[in-house]
């Protein structure tokens, strides 16, 4: 399992990297101004922190009752990453219909472009970040039987 100190480090870094990228792209794809565009990706980065931090918590936890492990294969990797999208979604998509003054309807595509967005940068950034700070296997700290 990860610490407390390592779930904050990836939340943190997952998410500024994540802002400074979507913030320029949605203004451009949309036709928002910048800071539009821009207090929504904090309101809703600040938001998916504390779902990040939450969500990857309560899924290790089910993974190590279900699997007894929480290295993710392939495919746990892209369900996790879907239903971390899907989570999101439902929690941002009345923000920024409210903030941007638009319908659900269009606050929905918009969502669905951060989504997708998201979607591939999550997988990219969680297989990175799982290489760069490795989970320690569990395996490794048994002591050889005698």
């Amino acid at each position: 399992m990860r610490t407390t100190g390592d779930r904050i480090r990836h939340a943190l870094s997952f998410e500024i990297i994540g802002l400074l990228t979507i913030a320029p792209l949605g203004g451009w794809a949309f036709g928002v101004p910048l800071e539009a565009i821009g207090l929504v990706a904090i309101v809703a980065a600040t938001i998916a922190t504390l779902w990040n931090y939450i969500y990857n918590f309560l899924f290790d936890h089910a993974m190590l009752r279900i699997v007894g492990d929480v290295r993710k294969s392939l495919a746990v990797r892209v369900g996790h990453a879907v239903l971390f999208e899907a989570g999101l979604l439902a929690l941002l998509m009345p923000f920024i219909a409210w903030y941007l003054d638009i319908s659900l309807l269009a606050a929905f595509k918009m969502d669905l472009f951060f989504a997708l967005f998201y979607l591939v940068y999550a997988f990219i950034f969680n297989w990175a970040y799982d290489l760069i700070f490795p989970i320690p296997d569990p395996r490794s700290a048994e002591s050889p039987a005698t």
